[in-house]
């Protein structure tokens, strides 16, 4: 489904992808293993081939959102993988280490998926005000919680804003992210202050069809108990 022109939402397994056709392709997150067929379906319905897929964003480092990496890229070397660090050490911790108790209290869940996740065999780090040269320039939010490198990617010239799971819509409203699936869900609901300052008319969920009513008043009042 192209939800603006030039951008496409493809149904992964576990979660939704979004192909960015452009002269190169860039795929934002990549599905669960099991995900390449899925993709290359849909590029033969647009014409496009996988050989042309140039970068993989990741908006965090959960298995519905990182698994399907190794089949797409295989042994090429002219796909680059982008991560936030802080999902990408994350992504290495050891068992021991994921079944400890940190030493702040928050719930083990989320270090236990990071250690139950496949490490991307080659990734490159991407920060907070990175702008990634796609789409007339995609600007990397960090927005930690839901995972400690959770991001999101605003792109001002079409006025899109990709979320990864930082949002969910449950019964027809948009809210925060899982609290269950969340790193540290607090700051998973801090963070969304961050979205309100942006000039937003489409939000591309990674579960859920886009949203696109009244997405700016809707993130300044999801943000407001957050900064309150």
């Amino acid at each position: 489904m192209e939800i603006v022109p030039g951008v496409h939402q493809v149904r992964m397994l576990g979660a939704d992808s979004f192909l960015i056709a452009e002269d190169e392709l860039t795929l934002i997150d990549a599905g669960m293993v099991g995900s390449r067929r899925t993709l290359e379906r849909y590029l033969r319905r647009i014409g496009r081939q996988i050989d042309e897929l140039r970068r993989i964003i990741c908006t965090h480092g959960h298995p519905d959102h990182i698994g399907g990496i190794s089949e797409l890229v295989g042994d090429r070397q002219d796909v680059t993988v982008l991560i936030h660090p802080d999902d990408l050490a994350g992504l290495r911790v050891s068992l021991r280490e994921a079944i400890s108790k940190p030493p702040d209290g928050t719930p083990r869940r989320g270090r236990i998926i990071q250690y139950l996740t496949r490490t991307p065999a080659r990734a490159t780090a991407m920060v907070e005000a990175e702008v990634i040269p796609v789409l007339g320039g995609l600007q990397v939010v960090h927005t930690p919680g839901h995972t400690p490198g959770s991001v999101c990617l605003y792109a001002p010239r079409h006025r899109l804003l990709f979320t990864g799971d930082v949002l969910q819509v449950i019964r027809g409203r948009l809210t925060y992210a899982s609290a269950f699936f969340s790193h540290d869900h607090p700051a998973a609901v801090a963070s969304v202050e961050r979205l309100a300052a942006l000039d937003v008319e489409t939000i591309a969920l990674s579960h859920y069809p886009p949203w696109r009513h009244e997405p700016n008043e809707t993130l300044r009042a999801l943000a407001a108990p957050a900064g309150g």
